[in-house]
């Protein structure tokens, strides 16, 4: 104890203290000025993203939806759709339209890049809350259950889209499409957001493992083998008994043709 003592009255203790003292300021004066470019960089960043976005929205999408995106009589308000909205209408190709109709169709190869529908989801999303875009970890439906989604489609989707997935006719010109070629993004897309004709699915509705086992079973219906023969597109036993009996009845209608000539 008379030693510390000693080694606190000593000079060099206070110098030494000092030295401590501003090596700390010095090092947390550091930080937050590093700190606060980065944010003001990440920031400036988004703003720039907006902004484009929303150039190639008044260029793109505003004669149908409103130069405030507040809709028209062409096409819906866009306010508190949300990023995954646009991600899913202008990255499906579906969106812009090439001319009014009662549906939307998927159009394959959209007609703006990454960078320029990040651009304008960007833009949409500043304008209200709204779905975003999902995560990798969320549309991963690795661990999911196939058979619990097949049950949940079967509940909530098979009426419009048929029990397979293969798509079918709604009213006044619109349709469920088929669900062949949607990939995971696309479909957690589809249930977050409701596009054209179809409802709202929120996690309070379906929850996000339940949007993944959906997500599965979907995937499933694009892989499975068919090991009875024709799928027929998998459209069910109507379908299925048409061509049955239309080719029995060819079959019947060949024999009697080929009766007649041999009885010549």
């Amino acid at each position: 104890m008379k030693f510390l003592a000693a080694r606190r009255r000593s000079p060099l203790a206070a110098v030494a203290m000092l030295l401590i003292a501003l090596i700390g300021i010095g090092a947390g004066y550091a930080v937050i000025a590093n700190a606060g470019p980065a944010e003001a960089a990440a920031v400036a960043s988004s703003e720039t993203q907006v902004e484009q976005g929303k150039r190639l929205y008044l260029e793109g999408c505003s004669s149908c939806h409103g130069m405030q995106s507040q809709g028209t009589g062409q096409g819906p308000t866009l306010v508190g759709v949300g990023a995954a909205s646009v991600d899913f209408q202008v990255g499906s190709g579906r969106m812009p339209m090439a001319a009014p109709a009662a549906q939307a169709p998927a159009r394959g190869e959209p007609q703006y890049g990454p960078e320029q529908i990040a651009a304008m989801a960007a833009y949409v999303a500043s304008l209200a809350p709204g779905p975003a875009i999902p995560t990798s970890e969320q549309i991963d439906y690795e661990n999911a259950d196939a058979a619990k989604g097949g049950q949940l489609f079967r509940i909530n989707c098979s009426q419009c889209h048929q029990a397979a997935g293969q798509g079918g006719a709604l009213t006044q010109g619109k349709y469920a499409p088929s669900l062949m070629q949607a990939d995971p993004k696309e479909v957690y897309e589809a249930m977050t957001t409701g596009p054209q004709s179809m409802p709202v699915f929120s996690d309070a509705t379906i929850p996000e493992g339940d949007k993944q086992a959906i997500t599965k079973y979907i995937d499933t219906l694009q892989t499975l083998p068919n090991p009875g023969g024709l799928a027929l597109g998998s459209l069910g036993p109507v379908p299925e008994t048409v061509f049955l009996w239309t080719a029995v009845f060819a079959a019947f209608i060949a024999v009697a043709i080929w009766i007649g000539i041999k009885a010549r």
